[in-house]
């Protein structure tokens, strides 16, 4: 489902925007925009939910508690009234199916930056070499990798797959050829011999697991040299993964430190996601009733996960576009968060503001006071 929606909406999105301004980086920042715009509706969902769930949770605690000591020998009963205290404020859960339905399609951006054009494909084939005497038990099962759209020229991409026609499984002193070819069976070398310098995306390959166990050629030929498993990988190149944007050297650049140099255009890449989700963070708790351990989260959250990606690296595509889809996420959270609220939730939402009122009262009343002033005198 990802790669259907990746090549049939995300990709056909993509090289509009690339025909309408020749440069991959703005068609990143669009096609986010466009996607986000899309699922607008889905995540408001999800936004209002939190929101209206953070205010009325105190409040519900408290009255599911009362309900089931209520109705603890009536079980009919006590669900009854646990369903009426659901339709009056919602029912947690219903935030969450936005976010499920939009998985899929945020997977598939997901998946579609991750790939061709921003990034070299790999097509990995997991071997297992078996003695000779134990190779005529070998049952030959074609083995299909995934499919991967390609892109050969700007705006002319092809699915293509890796196939080994007698399986992953060879005996010692056998050879076997990878096949990379389109669905409709054209071999990859065929769609390159009819675009110009399509020898520039000719794959590399290269055994990077089990050296000693079998070799590959440059044409995709597998030779079987001793038992053992082994992994080789064919590697095509991205059109666009050494492209550059902006500030960014590579849009395929992957990493934080690249043989000992610091990538700042990545450094700042990351630096701007964990700043960008900390700004989202406190907009969706403006209005809100102060919240010691949620502050504490809101803190740290951004810290942890900003974090994880100098250990988890991503192309700096990828980056990119999780930091528009921040700002935008902060945008859409900043105007949702102004809405106003149902009547029962607002009269609770200023129950739970008057403390705080009161106690900055109370603290301008003592600061106001003389200090030879009674305390009880205003």
């Amino acid at each position: 489902m990802i790669g259907y929606i990746s090549d049939n909406l995300l990709l056909p999105i993509l090289d509009f925007f690339y025909r309408l301004v020749p440069s991959y980086g703005l068609a990143i920042i669009l096609l986010t925009v466009v996607i986000r715009l899309a699922l607008f509706p889905l995540s408001a969902g999800s936004i209002r939910s939190a929101r209206r769930m953070r205010i009325a949770q105190p409040v519900m605690q408290q009255r599911q508690a009362e309900i089931k000591a209520k109705y603890a020998s009536n079980p009919q009963k006590q669900q009854e009234e646990l369903g009426k205290l659901m339709k009056e404020f919602g029912n947690p859960l219903s935030g969450c199916l936005p976010l499920v339905v939009q998985m899929p399609i945020l997977f598939a951006l997901f998946a579609t930056l991750r790939g061709s054009p921003f990034a070299d494909v790999p097509y990995t084939f997991n071997l297992k070499v078996l003695p000779a005497d134990q190779s005529t038990a070998i049952e030959a099962k074609p083995f299909n990798t995934a499919s991967h759209s390609i892109f050969v020229t700007a705006t002319h991409h092809v699915p293509v797959i890796g196939t080994l026609e007698n399986g992953t499984k060879l005996g010692v002193g056998e050879t076997d050829q990878i096949q990379l070819h389109t669905r409709e069976g054209a071999s990859f070398d065929s769609v390159l011999s009819e675009v110009e310098n399509g020898q520039a995306f000719a794959p590399s390959w290269a055994v990077t697991k089990g050296e000693g166990v079998v070799s590959v050629d440059p044409d995709g030929t597998i030779h079987a040299l001793a038992p053992g498993d082994a992994v080789v990988e064919a590697k095509v190149p991205g059109l666009a993964a050494r492209s550059g944007f902006l500030f960014i050297k590579a849009l395929g650049q992957v990493g934080f430190l690249t043989d000992g140099s610091i990538n700042w255009d990545i450094a700042f890449l990351v630096a701007a996601f964990g700043a960008s989700l900390f700004v989202s963070q406190i907009l969706s708790g403006m209005g809100m009733p102060a919240n010691p351990q949620q502050s504490t989260a809101n803190r740290i959250t951004p810290v942890m996960i900003t974090a994880m990606f100098l250990f988890f690296p991503l192309p700096a595509g990828v980056l990119l576009y999780m930091v528009v889809a921040n700002i935008f996420q902060g945008l859409q959270t900043f105007l949702l968060t102004r809405e106003a609220l149902p009547e029962n939730l607002q009269q609770i939402l200023d129950k739970q503001m008057q403390p705080a009122t009161a106690t900055a009262g109370g603290a301008a009343g003592t600061t106001n006071r003389l200090p030879f002033e009674p305390k009880g005198k205003k």
